[in-house]
Order: C-alpha cells, then structure tokens, then sequence
C-alpha cells in the first residue's frame, strides 16, 4: 500500500504507563485537573481559521477525441462540448482552508504554513468570534513552509508567544489548536512521540512528532506545551488513508521562530551560506580517513568564488564543528549555518590528512547566492532557459550548476531540460526537469540554439515529430515527441 505525507496532520495513538512508575512523578497539568479547559481558555482566541481562494489555469491540452463511425451524432456533440470546455467556460477559483495563530496582537501578525496560502489571489482570516478580515502575506518561506500575514482590525486581538522547542522531551503533553475539516477551534491533546524527524520535505527537517488527532485543515495550526507557549506549527500527517492515522509532524518552534524574524523584518529570509555540497559520513569513509566514529558532513565540492574555497577548505574535508557547535551528522549542518549571521566570521573545524584543522570563514547570503545561479538546490537554476513550445520544454545549456543539481555524469554533454509543460506530450512520455537531451534527430546538441534550430528545420520541412536521445543519470532512451502547431 502506497504511503502518503500530506500537508495537514494527525491523530492519536494509546500509551501505556504502569501505575508503579506513574505514582512516582507529579501527573501533568490535565491529569491533575482533569481537563486543560483553563488552559484553552485563554488560547483558543488567539487561534484563527485561514480562508485562501487561488484562480485555476484552464487547461490547455486534453486527450484526444474519441473516434466515431461518420455521421454519428455524438461527433458533433463530443466537438462542441470540447470547445466549450477549453475557450467558453471560466476557470473556477480553487478554496483552501488551514489555520494559523496571531503572534503580535499590535501589529496583527499572523503565522501559518506556507502551502496554506500559496499562489492564493484573496486571503481571509477568521478570528475567534467568527469575524472575517482580509489579510495580506508579508513573506514566505518555501524551505520551512512558514509564512507571516498581517491583519487589520479595530477589534481587540489576543496573542501567544514562541517557547523553548529544545527543552521538549518525549513523552511530554502537547494540546493542538486548529481547524480540521473547516469545523473551526478544535481542540485535541496528546504527546511528544519523538524528536527531530526528517520526513524529507525540505533542506531542514527537524520534525516534532506527535500523536495528538489533527486532520486536514490544522495545517498552520500551532502545538502548545502546558506553559501555553506555542512550541510548534502543524504542518505534516504520514499516513496511508490521507486521514489521520496517529503520526503527525510540526515545525519546532526554534526552526520556526528565526525565520518568522526575519520575514517581519525583511520580508524575506536572510540565510547564511557556506559554499558547499555535502554528503554524509558512512563508516567505509570514516575508517579511510582515520577518522574515529563516523560523524560530521564530508564536503563532496566547493563552490567557486564562495566563502568554503575562500578559507582554505577542500572537498574531501570533513567539517566536525561550526562556531563551536558539533557538526554530528550530516543533516545538522545547512541549519547552523544557516541560522548563522550574514558577513560574520565563524570558526570551523575540520578533519584533514588525519588530524583536525581550523580556519576562519565569512557567512554568505543564501538568498543572494541563489539569486546569482551559483547554488544547484536554487530556484534560479531550474527557471532560466528556453522556451521550446513546439515540443513543450524549456531547456537550458549544460553548465555545472545544472550538472550538480540534476547529478548528471561528467561524461554526458547536451541540453538540460529545466521545465516540462504541464499536460504536454513530453509530460506523457515521462521526461522530467534533468532529463539530458543528447540528440535531436541523430544531430548531437550542446547548445540551446542549435537544439531550436533543428526542432524548427524539421517543422518546416513538414516533419510531424522529432526523435530525442534523453539521457537520465546514466541511461539512455530514445522519446518521439510530436511538433505542436505555433
């Protein structure tokens, strides 16, 4: 059975405690009460419904007519009926619904997931009472899944504040606020069921996972621990249903509150940047290298020009300390970095011939880096290239960025393909953004403009297709794809 993460959350799960141990610890706040009614009290109006609409492209492409008998009268239905759909209908707007809690009650702060008001064209809060104001987005981060939107209101608003996501321990109680389903302030409890999960959504996975009953629609929604203090931002469920199953999954409040920071005062993010690509220490390379146990992040490559070759560090190097913070896997190292002031001098230590070194190296921006296409995990590298509509790609010449992003072998040379359009027959041939067109019609290709001129002698020759060698990490195909009329 095929297993889904969807964006939302989850559901809860039985723990069994032996009565011996639990007699020898204080029982938490709701057993000692009986209830957490005290405590969602003073939270519940700080808690909000996000309402998001988002306009749907029409589509541009659809499968093929039917063939009839001649003179069959469903032909010209089945025509008529396919003109409409494509040119007369008008697109319907898509509606999204999460949650999200008012962090600044001044300044009408609000922070929810990401993908809760992604491409949206009119966003709507509902406060506690039910009131709905307009709301506008001040930033958002794709590699977190948080945003911040700001409300206007003369009515009177509550707020919370981030706490410590650290000092959680499994096992701890947890009470979650959100909207599941549209209903709208539900309440729902549970535990801590682990720590610092990585379920692969992004360059930052930290996830708290916890068993407490939230379903679609908590998505933004925020994790209280006792104290009230918001401890982390429902984003995840993991289940096999699309319901919710027991396993969810929030943003620490210590990943989270960072980058809220610095979207209210930037409107962005603002990441330090190191100037790496890093891959993780077995112990195969651990004993090669002498090193004791396997720990750090090894640097596979060094970005040329970036703040690593700057201060002396090679690929082969293994970084086991970064501003005095242990480096002991892999995945720990992009977020200290990150969470690393731009242009400050940072102190790292690195395994090298056998023995640890230090050098001294100055934080880039991330954000800036990107935008200068010298990342292969940044979004300009996979935008820019040329548009081909004839055969539905975009492509881009080979260069190394590219060639890192996608892996493509050293010994593969050709045209990149950086988008597929959606719907097109290169969509239904199965090529994919990093797929490496070699030839075109037995022509070799290395640049884009000699990929176009052959799509276009062909077109005018009265060629209906053209044959594509596609290579994708190392295996070679050939795909026909047909020339759409411009």
């Amino acid at each position: 059975m095929r297993i889904l993460i969807s964006f939302l959350l989850l559901s809860f799960c039985l723990v069994y405690t032996p009565i011996e141990a639990a007699a020898k610890k204080a029982p938490p706040l709701g057993a000692q009460t009986g209830s957490f009614a005290d405590l969602v009290e003073d939270l519940l109006p700080a808690v909000v419904n996000i309402s998001s609409t988002q306009k749907i492209e029409q589509a541009e492409d659809f499968p093929e007519l039917p063939q009839f008998p001649d003179g069959s009268p469903f032909e010209d239905f089945f025509e008529e009926f396919m003109e409409r759909r494509g040119h007369g209908m008008p697109a319907i707007p898509s509606a999204s619904l999460g949650s999200g809690f008012i962090i600044d009650a001044e300044k009408g702060y609000i922070i929810t997931n990401g993908h809760v008001v992604k491409d949206a064209d009119e966003i709507r809060v509902i406060l506690h009472d039910d009131e709905s104001v307009p709301a506008e987005i001040i930033g958002h981060d794709e590699k977190t899944d948080l945003a911040v939107l700001k409300i206007e209101t003369d009515k009177k608003l509550t707020a919370v504040q981030f706490g410590e996501s650290e000092t959680l321990r499994v096992g701890d109680w947890i009470v979650a606020i959100g909207n599941p389903f549209g209903l709208g302030g539900t309440v729902t409890a549970g535990i801590v069921s682990a720590r610092q999960r990585d379920i692969q959504s992004g360059p930052y996975d930290d996830y708290i996972q916890t068993d407490a009953s939230i379903n679609r629609g908590n998505s933004g929604g925020p994790m209280f621990n006792l104290d009230g203090n918001v401890i982390g931002i429902n984003t995840a469920i993991f289940s096999p249903s699309g319901g919710s199953v027991g396993i969810g999954f929030a943003i620490p409040s210590s990943l989270a509150k960072p980058v809220v920071d610095q979207i209210i005062q930037y409107g962005r993010t603002r990441r330090g940047w190191l100037g790496v690509r890093i891959q993780s220490v077995t112990d195969e390379i651990a004993e090669s290298l002498g090193l004791e146990k396997a720990k750090g992040a090894l640097v596979a490559s060094i970005t040329k020009g970036g703040p690593a070759e700057e201060s002396g560090l090679k690929a082969g190097d293994i970084i086991l300390k970064f501003n005095g913070k242990e480096v002991d896997t892999m995945r720990a190292l992009p977020r200290i970095v990150a969470e690393t002031s731009i242009d400050s001098k940072a102190e790292l230590i690195y395994w090298r011939d056998g023995k640890e070194k230090k050098t001294k190296v100055k934080i880039g921006e991330l954000e800036k880096a990107e935008d200068e296409g010298l990342l292969a995990t940044g979004p300009r590298a996979t935008s820019e290239g040329t548009e081909v509509p004839s055969i539905g790609l975009k492509l881009s010449k080979m260069n190394e960025t590219l060639r890192q992003e996608y892996a493509a072998p050293h010994d593969v040379n050709g045209v990149v393909i950086t988008s597929v359009k959606h719907l097109s027959e290169a969509s239904k041939k199965g090529l994919i953004e990093g797929d490496v067109i070699v030839e075109i019609n037995q022509q070799p290709v290395t640049e884009t403009d000699k990929a176009v001129e052959i799509i276009d002698k062909a077109q005018a020759n009265g060629r209906s297709s053209v044959l594509l060698l596609v290579n994708r990490e190392g295996d070679v195909r050939f795909v026909a794809l047909r020339l759409t009329e411009q």
